[in-house]
C-alpha cells in the first residue's frame, strides 16, 4: 500500500505541472519565459539539494557526458515549448499532446537508431499519432490555436530527445539534477536576450512556478526515480499513463476547465496506442 501511495504522489506531481502551469501562464500571472527560467532554477536547486543529502560528489557532474549537451537542449526546449503552450490549451489537452509527441519521437528515435522495432510497436506509435491528428485537427476547441498546439509538440520532441540522450545514464536521477543546473545559464540568457520587459511575474505566479520546479518536478522526480525500482518497468509504465487524465481532472476541479469528447477520444487512441506499443517493446516486462 505505501508503495501504491507513493506512485500515486509521484503521478499528481507530474500532472501538477500542467495545472500549475496553466495557472500561472493562462491567467497572466506569469510570462511563458519567465515562468521556465523560474521553474527550471527552483528544480535544480531542489535535485541539487538532494544530490547533496545523497552524498552525490561534484566529480558527478562530468561522469557520464556523452549525452548531456543533448540533454540540456532537449530540456530546454520542453520547458519552454510547455510553458508557451499553456497560454491557451487546458491542462488535459496539454499532457495529453505532451505524451503522444514524446511516444512519437521516441519511436522515431528507434527507427533512425535501426534498432529492431516490433510490429506492434509500429501499431501503437501509429495509434498515438492518430490519436494527436484527432485532438489538433482544424476546428478543434481543445487546441484554439495551431501555435499553442505546436508548442506543446514541440516540448514533447524535446522531452522525448532528453529521454533518449539518458538512456545509457547509470544514475539517471544524478544526470536529471546536472542538466537542470547546465540548463540553468543558458535560459537566463534566453530570458536576458528577449528582454527584461517582456516579462510579468506577480508573486503568485512567482509562487505557482517554485512550486512547478521545486516540488512537482525537483522533489516529485526524486520521489519517482525512488519507486520506479520497486515497481518494475511494467507497473512505472503503467502508472505514467495516468498523467494526462489526472491532469485533465486537476483541470476540471481547479480551474474549470471542460473535458470534450474529442479529448476522450484522442485520449483512449493516445493512451491506448502507447500501451500497445510499450508492451511489445519489453519497456513494461520487469
Amino acid at each position: 500500500m505505501k508503495l501504491i501511495a507513493l506512485t500515486a504522489v509521484a503521478m499528481v506531481a507530474f500532472a501538477a505541472n500542467s495545472v500549475l502551469n496553466r495557472m500561472a501562464v493562462g491567467a497572466g500571472l506569469m510570462d511563458p519565459v519567465g515562468f521556465a527560467v523560474v521553474r527550471l532554477m527552483a528544480g535544480a536547486l531542489m535535485l541539487a539539494l538532494v544530490l547533496a543529502l545523497r552524498g552525490a560528489r561534484g566529480g558527478a557532474l562530468w561522469a557520464g557526458w556523452h549525452g548531456r549537451g543533448a540533454g540540456v537542449a532537449g530540456l530546454l526546449v520542453y520547458l519552454f515549448g510547455f510553458s508557451l503552450a499553456y497560454l491557451s490549451l487546458d491542462a488535459g489537452v496539454g499532457a495529453l499532446i505532451l505524451f503522444g509527441a514524446v511516444q512519437v519521437t521516441m519511436f522515431a528515435g528507434a527507427v533512425l537508431a535501426r534498432e529492431a522495432v516490433p510490429r506492434q510497436r509500429w501499431l501503437g506509435a501509429g495509434l498515438a499519432f492518430l490519436g494527436l491528428v484527432v485532438l489538433m485537427a482544424p476546428g478543434s476547441a481543445a487546441v484554439p490555436s495551431v501555435l499553442a498546439g505546436g508548442a506543446m509538440a514541440v516540448a514533447g520532441v524535446g522531452w522525448g530527445i532528453y529521454s533518449l540522450a539518458g538512456r545509457g545514464a547509470r544514475d539517471a536521477l544524478g544526470a536529471t539534477a546536472w542538466n537542470f543546473v547546465l540548463a540553468v545559464p543558458v535560459a537566463v540568457g534566453v530570458a536576458l536576450v528577449l528582454g527584461a520587459d517582456h516579462l510579468v511575474i506577480t508573486p503568485g505566479g512567482l509562487w505557482l512556478a517554485v512550486v512547478s520546479g521545486a516540488v512537482t518536478s525537483g522533489l516529485g522526480y526524486a520521489l519517482w526515480y525512488g519507486v520506479v525500482p520497486q515497481l518494475g518497468a511494467a507497473r512505472a509504465g503503467v502508472a505514467q499513463l495516468t498523467v494526462p487524465l489526472i491532469a485533465a481532472a486537476g483541470g476540471a476541479l481547479l480551474i474549470g476547465e471542460g473535458v470534450s469528447l474529442r479529448f476522450a477520444v484522442a485520449a483512449v487512441l493516445v493512451l491506448g496506442g502507447v500501451a500497445l506499443a510499450s508492451l511489445q517493446s519489453g519497456f513494461f516486462r520487469r
